[in-house]
Parts: structure tokens; sequence; C-alpha cells
């Protein structure tokens, strides 16, 4: 469903804290309109110029700040739904406390649209932090990447952003963006700290030596604000850059505890190897929340094939990890036959009742969430 000119911010409610917006509005329409004031609203998917506040809510998104700051249901106070009978309800309220009944806020959150079409949210929003650090560490041995992900949470230091690039993305942005990002390791962290400006230089001094004692051959401060959102926005074009080498592009989002971030990209780049595919691996490391990013040429059938087995094998790795088979993306038609792994048969009839209940003539986003048989990510001829 098209909403894209139901785009409206309808109220910056400065005293409570909250803007209230239609669906099409833009996020970074909505996170530049606060922070004029500010303030800041804090999920930062990395389409954020071009995705909308409607297509977050539906999908729960995420983004670089998920880490310290959460995804978008953490955000929600309010919302306007017309339902599958032509209803039109509200949900929650301007309010820090309302335990009235069902939480149906946080029911139409991330359900894909399967439930109702989204008409108006009220978000809520925080001050703007008072400074701002990155830094980049380099590491030739990517295990050692991602144990400093889990030493650094140990250590009770949240940042913000806790970003991981493998050296075939790193060499993909590097070649997207030119700025001078250095291709020769096999992986860098990108970390960011905001806050107090004498707490994130306490954090930003002692995360790098963590980084350096977890085996980082180097670390780098952002010399400047402007090299700092440099970093950001190469970090954010790293799907556009990895596009650019082959035909097909599959982008997934496997997610495992912190503790497993180590475990979860030594099994991606063994499963590549075992399919004889190529995946890069970037994403959200802090949060458990990875990319792994499948270059290939949908014309080759046979490769297809072997794609899907190794995303199948990938999503059944995180799940025996602790994790899931989607942090942010969502389920949609691709990945809902692999539901059941993660919720059970109890799970999912407990999810297919409340679609029958809201939506019994399933007319809402039909054939998403619940297909039973494997659709092809990339149709192929026959």
């Amino acid at each position: 469903m098209l909403m894209k000119h139901m785009n409206r911010i309808l109220e910056l409610d400065k005293e409570n804290l909250t803007i209230t917006v239609q669906p099409g509005a833009i996020t970074k329409t909505i996170t530049d309109c606060v922070e004029k004031e500010d303030l800041f609203y804090p999920p930062d998917p990395s389409s954020m110029k071009i995705s909308t506040i409607g297509g977050n809510l539906a999908e729960n998104s995420g983004g670089l700040r998920g880490l310290k700051y959460g995804v978008t249901k953490d955000y929600v106070m309010a919302l306007q739904v017309a339902l599958p009978n032509g209803a039109l309800i509200r949900t929650g309220g301007k309010l820090t406390k309302d335990v009235a009944g069902y939480d149906l806020t946080r029911l139409f959150v991330g359900a894909e649209g399967t439930l109702g079409v989204i008409t108006e949210a009220t978000l809520k929003l925080i001050p703007k932090p008072e400074s701002q650090k990155t830094i980049l560490a380099l590491y030739q041995d990517i295990e050692a990447a991602g144990r400093t992900v889990s030493s650094i949470i140990a250590h009770k230091m949240i940042p913000v952003t806790l970003e991981f690039l493998d050296q075939d993305t790193l060499r993909a942005v590097e070649d997207f963006a030119h700025i001078g990002l250095p291709t020769n390791v096999k992986a860098i962290l990108l970390i960011v700290q905001d806050g107090p400006k004498e707490i994130v230089d306490r954090d930003i001094k002692k995360i790098a030596e963590l980084c350096r004692k977890e085996q980082a051959i180097d670390v780098q401060l952002a010399a400047s604000d402007e090299e700092a959102q440099q970093l950001a926005a190469a970090r954010r074009s790293a799907l556009s850059a990895l596009a650019r080498l082959k035909p097909t592009t599959i982008l997934e989002d496997a997610t495992v505890p912190r503790s497993e971030i180590a475990a979860m990209v030594r099994a991606i780049a063994e499963v590549a190897k075992k399919y004889r595919v190529q995946i890069s691996t970037f994403g959200h490391a802090g949060d458990g929340n990875l990319h792994p990013t499948c270059l290939t040429d949908a014309r080759d059938h046979e490769e297809m094939k072997r794609v899907e087995e190794a995303f199948a094998e990938i999503f059944e790795k995180a799940i025996a990890l602790g994790g899931t088979l989607t942090g942010e993306h969502g389920v949609g038609v691709t990945k809902a036959p692999y539901l059941e792994w993660k919720l059970g048969a109890d799970g999912m009839a407990v999810m297919r009742g409340i679609k029958q209940s809201i939506d019994p003539q399933g007319i809402m986003n039909p054939g998403k969430v619940f297909a039973e048989k494997a659709k092809e990510r990339v149709a192929t001829e026959k």
C-alpha cells in the first residue's frame, strides 16, 4: 500500500517529548526536524534517507544506534490503525505509564502490515547527546574482532554504535566511497560513543585499550566531526557498494547473542566455503545483528540453489546459537518457511490465532509471514 502522500509531521510536542507523524514521512526528515530543537529520535536504519516511518514501524527497524538506544518499537508511544473491517482505532498515548489492557501498540509494530494499516504514529524523543567520538579498530583476525565486541560489553560500556565489516565489504566500500579506509586488513570495528564529554572521553580511551588487548593492530580516532560522519556514511553504503560487484545481491540479517558473534562470523565463513558461494559480512555487531550478503547471479540456477541451501544453514546456525533468523529485516515471504524453527509449533499457532481474530479474510499483506512453502529469493527461469 503506497502511503507516500501521507507524509506530514503533524505535531512536535516539546513538553511531552513526542513527535506525531503520518506513515509516509521519511525517517531522516523526522530526525532532522527534531535535532533542530536539540532533540533526538535514535532509530537510524541505513535506508533512513529514503525509508518511511510506516515501513520502519511495520518492520520494527533497527539501525547503527540500536546497541545503546534500541529499535523502533522502543520509541512508539501511540498509533492510529485502520483495521481490516474498516474500524479506526487508537492505541497508547503520550504516557510514560499505561497498563490499561493488552499492549496493542506493540502488537502492530513489527507485524509487517499483516494486521492493519498504520495511519499515524506518536514517537518518543530524548534530549540530543552532548558530544560524540568515533574510533576505527583494525584486525587481521576476524574472530578477534568478534571477541572484542563481547569484551567491550562485558566491561559495562555500551557504545552507541559498534559495527563490523569484513575485508570484502571494506574493499567494496572504499572503492565506492573513496575515503581512505584500510583495505589490507581482515576486518574493522567502527565504534561510536556519545553522551557527556567526560564520559565519552573515558569510554573511548578504555574501548581503545580493549581493542588493542584483543589483537587490534591499530586503533584510529576520527580527527573531526566531518571524518566521523564520513565513516558513518561509508558504513551505511555497504550494501550499495557490494551490490555493484555482481548481478544479484542477497542481503540477510541473522542475529545472535553478542557473546556468539565470533562463532557466528566463523559459521558464515564455513557455510560460504561449504556451498561454494561468495558471502561478505557486515552489520551491527554490538547487538549481534550480522548481515551476511551473498553476491551471485540469478541466471546461474545451480548456484542459486546452493545460495538457498547456504542461507537455510545460516539461519539454522543462528538459532542454534540462541539467536534468530531475522533481527530487523522481517520475515516476509522468503523466511516464512523457517519461522517455525524459531517459534515452534505452539508459537506459530498463537500467531495464527491473532491473525485470524483481526483479519479473518486474510486481506492484510496476504502470503506474508505465514507462508509454508519456501520461495526463492530471486525468481529464476525453469
